[in-house]
């Protein structure tokens, strides 16, 4: 398999992260998977968004889950931009997805729209918990998924097995080769984040990791050429 470079929330170097703005950014730039977040609003709605608060990334202030999707679209998530919905991205750019979801109600309003649309080939799911990697799983027949890892050790690789992810997406700074030659002998690919200099382009490209999650669209161009 090729390397793959991940766009993390889109291009969120250069744009307001997770918007509209950001995936078109990151399309346009060539990255060959682009990566975002869903929460559920008040009213259900799987909203494109890191924290489960709108504080740090728009104008307003509150947990997304007590806002309607009508309240969070009133709000500037960035240059103007309007807080997505998972539908919109959809929508908005043709490249694959890999969408993290933050727990197992997040999974089950997922599911519904991937069964829907039919988006099993386009669209991976991780999450940092392994009950949500398990309830897509079994909601979404044939789904690739993907165990996160911030602070882990050697035992990332036996949570990823149980719950049933064909891929681990791991903290670089936490890397390290043992983790790497156990996670290749449970057959797991191996995606590196985040992904922002060249040193760190030379690392995992040492480590003969499957791909880098970034977010700055040059690592695109420069991974070619990185041994």
């Amino acid at each position: 398999m090729n390397f793959l470079t991940i766009g993390h929330r889109g291009v969120m170097g250069t744009e307001p992260e997770n918007t509209l703005r950001s995936f078109v950014a990151a399309q346009q730039a060539g990255l060959d998977v682009i990566e975002l977040d869903l929460h559920l609003s008040k009213d259900g709605a799987l909203v494109v968004m890191h924290d489960a608060d709108v504080d740090r990334t728009t104008d307003g202030t509150g947990p997304i889950a007590d806002k309607t999707l009508s309240e969070l679209r009133a709000l500037d998530a960035g240059r103007g931009e309007r807080v997505p919905v998972f539908e919109e991205v959809l929508d908005a750019v043709r490249a694959p997805l890999q969408a993290e979801i933050k727990d197992v109600q997040a999974a089950r309003a997922l599911a519904e729209v991937m069964l829907d649309r039919d988006l099993v080939s386009r669209v991976e799911v991780s999450s940092f918990h392994d009950e949500a990697v398990a309830e897509i799983a079994r909601l979404v027949p044939g789904v690739r998924t993907a165990l996160i890892g911030s602070r882990y050790g050697t035992d990332i690789v036996d949570r990823a097995v149980d719950a049933g992810a064909s891929t681990v997406c791991l903290n670089i700074r936490r890397l390290t080769l043992e983790i790497v030659e156990r996670a290749r002998k449970a057959d797991l690919r191996i995606i590196g984040w985040v992904v922002n200099t060249q040193d760190h382009l030379r690392l995992v490209r040492a480590l003969q990791l499957d791909g880098a999650t970034t977010d700055y669209p040059e690592i695109k161009r420069t991974g070619r050429f990185t041994a």
